[in-house]
C-alpha cells in the first residue's frame, strides 16, 4: 500500500528485496549498516536466519554467507546452543563506512521523505489515542514507560521503548494503524522492525524520558492536538541517528 503510494505503484528502493546479482554484497552492506545505526545493539542476537530470508527478500544460503562474512569480520559471533545465534560484537568496523555509504547515499533523498512521513503518521497515531483512550489502556503504557525509566543498559531501554510506542498504537484500536505504525518503522529501518538506537548517546535517552512522559501525559489528559505535536518532534529522533552516522562516514569519505 505504502509502496504504491510514495512512488507510483514502483515498490520503494531501500526496502525492495534485494537484487540477485548483489545479494550477499548488498545484505552485509544492509547488516552493517543497521548495526552502525543501532538497529542491533552490541550483545544483541541478530533476527533468525528465517527471519532474515523474508524480511530481507533473499534465499537463506545467501543469508548464510552474508552472516559469515560478518562473522569474519569480527563484527558477529556464532554461538551454539538452544540460546545460540548470531550475535552483535562491534558497532562500527573498518568496512562499516563504505557499507554505509553504499546504502543510505544513493536513497537519501527518499529516506528523508520517509522521515518527514513516519513523523506525521506518528503523530496522527498519538492523536488519535488521545481521543479513543480507555482506562484499561492507560496502565500497559504507563508499564512500559516506566520501564523505559528505570532502564540500565541500552537494550533495556530499546525494548521499553518499543513497548511503549506499541502501548500507543493499540490505543487507536484500529489494528490498520498499528500495521501502517510498524510498516514506516520496518521502511526506515533499513527493512528490519527495530528503532535505531545510535551508539548509547545518553543526550538521546534523556531527550526520549522527557518525551515518553510527555506523551503519555497528553494522551491520559485526552489533549490530541498536544500529543500530536509531541510525537512529531520525538520522531525525529531516530531520523537524526542516521544524520549522524551519515556525518560520520561523509567524515570518513577518501579524498579523490
Amino acid at each position: 500500500m505504502l509502496d504504491r503510494a510514495l512512488s507510483g505503484g514502483a515498490p520503494s528502493p531501500e526496502l525492495r528485496p534485494v537484487r540477485v546479482a548483489s545479494a550477499v554484497d548488498e545484505v552485509c552492506d544492509r547488516l552493517l549498516t543497521a548495526i552502525a545505526v543501532g538497529d542491533f545493539l552490541p550483545g544483541e542476537r541478530l533476527p533468525v536466519e528465517r527471519e532474515l530470508t523474508g524480511l530481507l527478500g533473499v534465499s537463506r544460503p545467501t543469508v548464510r554467507e552474508a552472516v559469515g562474512r560478518l562473522q569474519a569480520m569480527g563484527v558477529i559471533e556464532i554461538r551454539r546452543g538452544r540460546n545460540g545465534g548470531a550475535f552483535v560484537r562491534e558497532s562500527w568496523s573498518e568496512s562499516t563506512a563504505d557499507a554505509v555509504r553504499r546504502t543510505l547515499l544513493p536513497r537519501w533523498e527518499e529516506f528523508e521523505q520517509l522521515f518527514d512521513l513516519r513523523g506525521l503518521v506518528e503523530g496522527m497515531v498519538a492523536a488519535t489515542a488521545a481521543r479513543r483512550r480507555r482506562p484499561e489502556d492507560l496502565s500497559p503504557m504507563r508499564e512500559a514507560l516506566d520501564a523505559y525509566l528505570a532502564a540500565t543498559s541500552p537494550r533495556e531501554e530499546q525494548f521499553a521503548d518499543s513497548a511503549f510506542h506499541r502501548s500507543i498504537c493499540r490505543t487507536t484500536h484500529n489494528p490498520h494503524i498499528t500495521m501502517l505504525s510498524r510498516d514506516l518503522l520496518t521502511r526506515t529501518s533499513l527493512g528490519f522492525p527495530a528503532e535505531p538506537w545510535g551508539k548509547g548517546e545518553r543526550s538521546h535517552f534523556h531527550r526520549a524520558s522527557e518525551d515518553h512522559k510527555a506523551l503519555y501525559e497528553a494522551i491520559v489528559a485526552g489533549e490530541p492536538e498536544r500529543a500530536e505535536r509531541i510525537a512529531r518532534d520525538h520522531f525525529t529522533i531516530s531520523a537524526d541517528m542516521f544524520r549522524d552516522v551519515l556525518a560520520r562516514v561523509r567524515g570518513t569519505e577518501p579524498s579523490s
